[in-house]
């Protein structure tokens, strides 16, 4: 394999430093968890794979953009776009008009926290859910939505530890209308151990911030062992997909089990070790930071930042096989990425971070036709 290639089922070895993250400690031994592990993929050659899609760049929808952390589209085809030091948000039409949302209050942009997360309950878009950093924590926030300006917010899960990183900050809603929230470690790696604690953890909760019923810990806490997870996502069978940020053992595609232990700090990457859920996919630090993450069909497509490309990942039976990359230095970092309404992706650069190198043009959201 050359220096690109990923490495499946096994645990990428390296000392690289991953960009917008840390590395930490140790916790004490977590529990067996109740969640089932997956055999390790070869992906060999000869693995039945899906349809492959071949992505094509297919030009800038909208420049000038602040760090677009979050794309989510609306029924009448346009994208709501969080911009995270700008503690903003657009609205962008199809054919790239960019109209201005509102200012979200109480944001305190720094490191890696700002203005985050956005999701859109099911057939509801009169209110926004809002993962942002504030002056004491990050939080969610629901914020009124006429379909053009926003109302009042109002907070319904707060104290939520934060960090210059580790923020984590992805959401999204099933079809139940339950919202999952990942919350990073705020670089309190012993957190993600402890099922208590909300930080290290992908959270379930309702519309009012409140726990759901039949969460495995009796609390907010669908699963845990988590660092930094950016990417949320649901396939068409209805399971949850994360990508996580490593420390030492390689960046994660992980598939979200109830009650899944995913191992952060005792192990990252495939440790080969039954106590911890094992991820799907892992690759270098080089080639990933994975921040988001959209799932097409029997695809997954995940933003790179520091490996400033962008991953196809086919998907087969809640497993995932071998990817393939595209894009590879063309757009610099990316962070986002959400299929349109006419099935094509849209993604976000996010070189104004303080961490890449802007273009002209940037930050930038773009199209990338997908086709068999």
């Amino acid at each position: 394999m050359d220096r690109r290639s990923l490495i499946v089922g096994g645990v990428a070895l390296g000392t690289a430093w991953l960009a917008g993250c840390s590395r930490s400690d140790d916790p004490p031994a977590p529990p067996t968890p109740t969640a089932p592990t997956r055999p390790s993929p070869s992906a060999s050659a000869d693995d039945p794979q899906p349809q492959p899609i071949d992505p094509r760049l297919d030009g800038t929808i909208a420049s000038g953009l602040n760090v677009p952390w979050a794309i989510v589209f609306l029924s009448d085809g346009s994208a709501l776009v969080t911009q995270r030091d700008d503690a903003s948000i657009v609205r962008v039409s199809q054919d790239g008009d960019i109209a201005a949302v509102g200012d979200v209050p109480g944001v305190v942009p720094g490191g890696e926290g700002g203005l985050q997360g956005l999701a859109v309950a099911p057939d509801d878009e009169s209110a926004l859910y809002l993962y942002l950093t504030g002056p004491e924590d990050n939080r969610v926030v629901r914020a009124e939505f006429d379909g053009e300006r926003l109302g009042a917010v109002e907070p319904i899960l707060t104290g939520l530890r934060k960090a210059f990183n580790h923020q984590g900050g992805a959401m999204a809603f099933d079809r139940r209308g339950h919202l999952y929230v990942a919350v990073g470690d705020a670089a309190d790696a012993g957190s993600a151990q402890d099922r208590r604690a909300l930080n290290g953890s992908i959270l379930r909760i309702d519309t009012e911030g409140r726990p759901v019923d039949g969460n495995p810990f009796g609390n907010e806490v669908w699963s845990y062992g988590h660092r930094n997870v950016e990417g949320l996502a649901f396939d068409a069978d209805g399971r949850l997909w994360a990508t996580e940020f490593g420390d030492k053992g390689g960046d994660e595609l992980n598939r979200i089990v109830k009650g899944g232990n995913y191992g952060w700090p005792i192990v990252e990457g495939d440790a080969g070790d039954d106590r911890f859920v094992r991820p799907q996919v892992t690759w270098t630090f080089e080639e990933a930071s994975p921040a988001g993450l959209a799932i097409s069909g029997d695809h997954a497509f995940v933003a790179a930042l520091r490996g400033r490309r962008l991953w196809q990942v086919p998907l087969e039976g809640g497993s995932a096989r071998r990817p393939r990359d595209f894009l590879v230095d063309e757009l610099g970092r990316l962070r986002s990425v959400a299929v349109a309404p006419d099935g094509s992706l849209w993604v976000g650069t996010s070189n104004t971070d303080g961490r890449g190198e802007p273009r002209r043009g940037d930050d930038r959201l773009v199209r990338v036709v997908i086709s068999q």
